[in-house]
């Protein structure tokens, strides 16, 4: 009889939630016009799944409808407005052939950090945007200034004079703490539903996404907690309601789809530390440019190349006038494709950064990354079977990568 009653019980959550898939799909969805339908959510007080197994301390524990009667009143919904320069035509959007411009908007979420009104989001979200408006709700909107942004993560930084008993700042956590597996929520504003929340894990961790300038992402956090357009710029939260990432990106799969497939990605909340610290202070982050492309190489590539090391970086191409070329490294003038994998060969071997082993280009970006502009890295490498060593001098990289 038990054995029914469950089986019974989930036939009908599965129901309630194909139904509410059903719903939502069929409502319409006003995000970036001139309103915004707003679906408020009755939270029931459940705990996250196995939650006391991942809680440090029984008092640390909240409940998924504790973290967003705390939370939510901290996320905000992004809306940023461009003008485009429309091309000369004789259709009717442009019937005498004149330039026009035409006003597009982006909706996304963000968050307060802080009683300033400091508010994070996605560079994306706002990318070059003449103004930008934040909403706590539907019905409040104010305006909020461009501190500064960052494409090479993807990180905006927003500021709105308000008082401070209207901000609720959200706790930072530490997401080097992070481990596959464990219980995350997201709150953003998906499609325009105002501060809707989704629960979900970790599944993988040290991913890499492309930033919106085409550079690597590092240390890119996967979770399969539902995220959608609107999403981005939001929190993704642990099980203690402190912020662990920024809910960035969504990978569609190959059925060419915009919806969420259960694969999301959030950049980790101690890269946006020291992002938001550099904005605050220069509107700006100076990453350093080493200026080599590289390719890892394994033993067994060594063994067919004959290389001098089991290790290191081929050196594919040097950038013109970094502080590589100024250096002298060289990079590889001989294409070969080996089991469908393409070495440019000729060229340095990096083996060592700043006495350290390089097995990949993640590790390089790493190191350099740890520097500053004008820092100097030193190098060793193998040029033929001759060993050699080079300080490097760290340019700035440019608005667009150059690789």
């Amino acid at each position: 009889m038990r054995r029914d009653s469950l089986t019974m019980a989930a036939a009908l959550l599965v129901a309630a939630v194909a139904g509410g898939a059903v719903a939502v799909a069929g409502a319409s969805i006003v995000g970036i016009g001139e309103g915004t339908t707003t679906v408020r959510e009755l939270i029931r007080e459940q705990q996250f799944p196995g939650q006391s197994d991942i809680a440090d301390k029984p008092s640390t524990r909240l409940t998924l409808g504790d973290i967003y009667k705390r939370d939510a009143p901290g996320v905000v919904q992004v809306t940023s407005t461009t003008k485009v320069q429309l091309p000369r035509n004789d259709f009717f959007t442009n019937p005498f052939g004149l330039p026009g411009t035409q006003v597009q908007r982006a909706l996304g979420s963000g968050f307060v950090i802080d009683k300033a009104g400091y508010i994070v989001t996605n560079y994306h979200v706002v990318g070059e945007a003449q103004s930008v408006q934040v909403s706590f709700s539907n019905s409040d909107t104010m305006k909020a200034r461009i501190v500064g942004k960052d494409p090479y993560t993807d990180i905006a930084l927003l500021k709105v004079e308000a008082s401070s008993r209207a901000l609720k700042p959200l706790d930072l956590g530490n997401s080097d703490a992070v481990r596959v597996g464990d219980q995350v929520a997201a709150i953003g504003n998906p499609f325009g539903y105002d501060r809707s929340i989704t629960l979900g894990i970790v599944s993988a961790l040290q991913r890499s996404l492309t930033a919106p300038n085409g550079s690597p992402i590092d240390h890119v956090i996967q979770t399969d907690a539902a995220l959608n357009h609107g999403n981005s710029g939001g929190p993704l939260l642990n099980t203690k309601g402190q912020v662990i990432g920024v809910s960035s990106a969504i990978s569609t799969g190959d059925n060419g789809t915009e919806g969420n497939v259960g694969i999301g990605f959030a950049i980790p909340i101690n890269t946006v530390r020291d992002v938001i610290a550099e904005l605050k202070q220069h509107g700006r982050v100076d990453h350093p440019l080493l200026g080599v492309v590289g390719h890892p190489i394994s033993s067994n590539i060594a063994k067919v190349f004959n290389l001098p090391a089991d290790h290191g970086l081929l050196v594919e191409r040097v950038i013109p006038g970094s502080g590589a070329e100024k250096a002298g490294l060289r990079g590889g003038t001989n294409q070969v494709v080996v089991e469908g994998e393409s070495y440019q060969l000729g060229g340095d071997l990096i083996v060592k950064a700043s006495g350290i082993d390089l097995v990949s280009t993640e590790r390089l970006r790493e190191i350099v990354a740890e520097r500053k502009p004008g820092d100097t890295l030193a190098l060793e490498y193998f040029r033929g079977s001759e060993r050699r060593t080079a300080d490097v001098k760290l340019g700035r990289q440019p608005p667009t990568p150059q690789e």
